[in-house]
């Protein structure tokens, strides 16, 4: 099995690279290679390549510059995906893409199901969600994984600024109004890998359509914060901050250009019973990639 696998530097793709590699030969492209602005090359590179799946991780995720560069996220994440599915319908290909909470208004206390409607409040949002109906429209076979709140060993996030804020500053205010779940990379990663065995084994039992996979469990960002800056603490990192100087603010005590869901809950039943597969409590991979980080 030949696969395709674009946004190889990215935090998914990185972990990626490692997950997919017992299914076949990878073929892991960047920007450089496979931009996703320029459709041609990106058909090119397809044809070329001719693989059995491909893996989408790339995409545009400045959420708050997407407020002001509309067309470039539209360009990465609406209307890409779709050519990637022109080309994968035609040499009979799966698609795998990634895409997200922000395809919800974070409205409501529950936890989202895939079936539930849709309603970006931002750029972000309604360029991802584009890019789901673009994959959809194209005659791909494919599986559209949503995800939230991204965290790895490699790349930036939310993880690594809360290590580099509590080394350096007395007092941190983070928004405790915004629930979710914080999920690894490798944990999509390896979750993708098991999912692409599955429905190139047995494709009649894998209905292409929208998963959610997100870790298990929900927390908000401060409760998050204190989580990563008090594991590091007891693990022996310098640490700054005292533990009562981690401040729990609201989301309009820290306005942003784009609105935030405030519930980013998603139901991961359909993902866990289509692949039977668990997904451990948000902690857990939280934990193991800060063992890495300190």
């Amino acid at each position: 099995m030949r696969l395709l696998l674009t946004g190889k530097n990215g935090q998914v793709g990185f972990e990626l690279q490692r997950s997919l590699a017992p299914l076949g030969e990878v073929v892991a492209v960047d920007r450089g290679v496979c931009d996703l602005t320029n459709y041609s090359q990106l058909r090119a590179v397809i044809r070329d390549t001719r693989p059995d799946v491909i893996v989408n991780p790339a995409a545009y995720t400045a959420v708050d510059k997407a407020e002001t560069e509309q067309d470039l996220a539209f360009a990465i994440n609406g209307m890409a995906p779709g050519v990637i599915g022109e080309e994968a319908a035609r040499l009979g290909a799966l698609v795998v893409h990634y895409s997200t909470d922000y395809v919800f208004d974070g409205g409501g206390e529950g936890f989202y199901t895939e079936e539930q409607q849709t309603n970006p409040p931002g750029i972000y949002g309604r360029s991802k969600l584009a890019g789901e109906a673009s994959l959809r429209c194209s005659g791909a076979r494919h599986l559209i994984f949503r995800t939230s709140w991204v965290a790895g060993v490699h790349g930036a996030n939310f993880t690594k600024t809360m290590l580099r804020l509590a080394a350096e500053s007395d007092e941190i205010n983070v928004v405790a109004d915004q629930v979710g779940a914080p999920t690894t990379a490798d944990l999509i990663a390896d979750a993708t890998a098991h999912a692409v065995r599955a429905a190139v084994r047995v494709p009649q039992n894998i209905p292409s359509g929208v998963y959610h996979l997100v870790a298990g469990g929900e927390t908000n960002w401060h409760a998050y914060a204190v989580h990563i800056i008090e594991t590091a603490r007891l693990a022996g990192k310098p640490i700054r901050v005292a533990s009562d100087a981690i401040r729990a603010i609201t989301s309009a005590e820290y306005p942003t250009p784009a609105k935030r869901p405030t519930n980013s809950r998603l139901d991961t039943s359909k993902f866990r019973g289509t692949f039977n597969l668990s997904l451990p409590q948000w902690q857990a991979g939280i934990d193991h990639i800060l063992q890495q980080m300190i």
